[in-house]
């Protein structure tokens, strides 16, 4: 299968790895949310230690590359949606105020489980307050809130499962139902995506329209990327979506890891003209891949 591999892997990666001395991140460290903030780069990580319960992690870094973590999780999950962990975190800053979009992995009605969209606030990306569900008693995930508010509202993508969706909030606690819509599904005749497709990192807002990177999965479960372009004033509208994948799993630590052929990224940051990718390999490790980003838009309007 053709792959363009827009992004370029950076040759440090992987860029962070388990702690075997620490027991909550001692087994995986994986699908990152980072955002740039006051000449920074700062990094919730997921991570599974001796219990295999994911919590997140905090780390700094002045290029991207390297990073300093802190010695404890700063984010642990909290009554029963979040019994079993707190997962694949983004994050958007909006005024002076950070928001984190996460999922809970809970327990449901006996002998089932619980996958929960959630938003968590904070002003320093270390203590956060939790705020609430997009919705409930439904395995949706993926979800990520647009960096800017669009005609005065909140706008989120979620997936419900294998779609793509969009939803409206004016507070972040209360989501209509008839204010969601289906924005984009699988392809079948494109049988990288021809499974499941959902929401990378954060939209990326330009002159073009916003530039949403994606994932999508074949029926072998394969992990993908992908790019599309949604119109500015109204993201309800998809104006391109090119049928080639961009970044595919291919280093030994993408094709293997605890879950094999994952590529899963949270964190698309742009500084200085540079969209720099932050994904979880194989489950297991967090890499780096990079390319300008008016390479991405090229591509996206070319599609």
């Amino acid at each position: 299968m053709r792959v363009r591999q827009l992004l370029t892997r950076h040759p440090a990666n992987p860029i962070l790895r388990p702690d075997p001395a620490a027991d909550w991140e001692c087994y995986n460290v994986f699908n990152p949310a980072v955002i740039h903030h006051g000449g920074l780069f700062h990094m919730l990580y997921r991570a599974q230690g001796l219990d295999w319960v994911s919590r997140l992690g905090y780390a700094v870094s002045e290029d991207g590359v390297h990073w300093n973590r802190l010695r404890r999780p700063v984010f642990t999950p909290r009554g029963p949606a979040e019994a079993r962990g707190v997962e694949d975190p983004r994050l958007v800053r909006i005024g002076d105020t950070f928001y984190m979009t996460y999922t809970g992995y809970g327990s449901g009605p006996p002998g089932s489980l619980s996958i929960s969209p959630l938003f968590a606030r904070s002003r320093n990306l270390i203590t956060w307050e939790r705020i609430g569900p997009l919705v409930r008693g439904e395995d949706n995930k993926d979800h990520v809130l647009f960096p800017r508010r669009i005609g005065g509202r909140f706008v989120a993508l979620h997936r419900r499962r294998p779609q793509v969706w969009l939803a409206w909030s004016d507070d972040l606690l209360t989501w209509r139902e008839e204010e969601m819509s289906p924005l984009f599904g699988p392809r079948p005749e494109n049988p990288w995506e021809s499974h499941k497709v959902g929401a990378n990192g954060p939209p990326i807002e330009t002159e073009e329209g916003w530039l949403m990177l994606y994932h999508g999965t074949d029926e072998s479960n394969v992990y993908r990327f992908g790019v599309c372009l949604l119109a500015l004033d109204d993201p309800r509208r998809v104006v391109r979506r090119p049928r080639e994948p961009i970044f595919a799993p291919q280093e030994m630590w993408e094709v293997r890891g605890d879950v094999p052929n994952v590529v899963f990224s949270c964190a698309n940051p742009v500084v200085d003209g540079v969209v720099y990718v932050y994904y979880g390999g194989g489950d297991h490790v967090i890499g780096l891949a990079t390319a300008r980003l008016d390479d991405l838009l090229t591509f996206a309007l070319g599609g």
